[in-house]
């Protein structure tokens, strides 16, 4: 017993400790975002788009505080709405700039689409590693709701999304990094316009797992923070080098194409409503790329 009373002064300052360093390490964070916006003139245009779409999750959340439940038609029509703006986004906003770009720099063909398409791979081959390495929670899928690990169910939901958002950020940084503002804007507005069902998606799955309202709300809205932080990062890494952005760019459209054809697409067929779904896809495709083409 005194043993354990010792210990307690000894374990309340290292949290204090540990919560001070946090506090710093936040505090010198904002002060280098604060630096970097008003020396990039891309990343702080990246940034205020990043907290567009994460206001938009967050705006598609809060109707979950008042839904009893989501009919799966509608969830399934949803998520292929989403995926259908992303594949547009992938396409017209990520892959033809990358190749437009490597044209201009005197590439031949060969070359430009080849490096283009190794880019694409490599996207995708770095998101399945991440999804290897990262414990986290389908919405869906029966077998990883047999997952529990070390780890609270939440939280397992909160990496998931986190994955989920991370090309999204990505592909609004590198676009923006591009220079060509009206293009980055449309692929953002995009994004935007899918993260407002996904947000109610994700805050609804979150209901149906036995959360309560608050938390998967908060959960849901805390998650579309993950795409400003990554198209800060997104801007200002492929902003300094012309040599690495069609790549960056290609990188960010592989990344979004696995998270497509991995999760989005086989979620929102899986309940036997694939022509619902499907039409969703085809009017996010068809939305996204008249936004590209009006706003780019």
């Amino acid at each position: 017993m005194k043993q354990s009373l010792m210990q307690q002064p000894w374990l309340s300052g290292r949290k204090v400790f540990g919560a001070l360093i946090i506090l710093l390490g936040a505090s010198y964070a904002i002060q280098q975002l604060v630096l970097l916006m008003q020396q990039q003139q891309n990343v702080r245009y990246a940034f205020y788009a990043g907290m567009v779409a994460a206001g938009a999750t967050a705006a598609g959340a809060i109707p979950a505080l008042f839904l009893r439940r989501l009919s799966q038609k509608l969830h399934d029509v949803m998520l292929g709405f989403g995926a259908g703006v992303m594949l547009a986004a992938c396409m017209f906003s990520l892959i033809v700039p990358a190749l437009a770009i490597l044209d201009n720099s005197g590439a031949s063909p060969w070359r430009s689409s080849g490096s283009v398409a190794l880019a694409i791979l490599l996207g995708a081959a770095l998101m399945l590693l991440v999804e290897r390495l990262v414990p986290h929670q389908h919405f869906i899928k029966e077998e990883d709701r047999l997952l529990s690990l070390k780890l609270r169910r939440s939280w397992l939901f909160v990496f998931a999304i986190i994955l989920h958002n991370i090309p999204e950020g990505l592909a609004i940084g590198a676009s923006y990094a591009s220079g060509d503002t009206a293009a980055a804007t449309a692929l953002a507005t995009g994004i935007s316009i899918q993260d407002i069902p996904e947000g109610l998606v994700v805050a609804m799955a979150l209901l149906a797992a036995g959360y309560s309202r608050t938390l998967a709300v908060g959960m849901a809205v805390l998650s579309g923070l993950t795409e400003p932080v990554m198209a800060v990062i997104g801007a200002a890494v492929l902003g300094d080098s012309s040599l690495l952005l069609p790549w960056g760019l290609a990188l960010a459209a592989g990344a979004m194409l696995f998270v497509i054809s991995h999760e989005m697409i086989p979620e929102s067929h899986r309940q036997g409503h694939e022509l619902p779904a499907t039409t969703g896809l085809m009017l996010g495709f068809v939305l996204m790329m008249l936004l590209d083409t009006a706003l780019g």
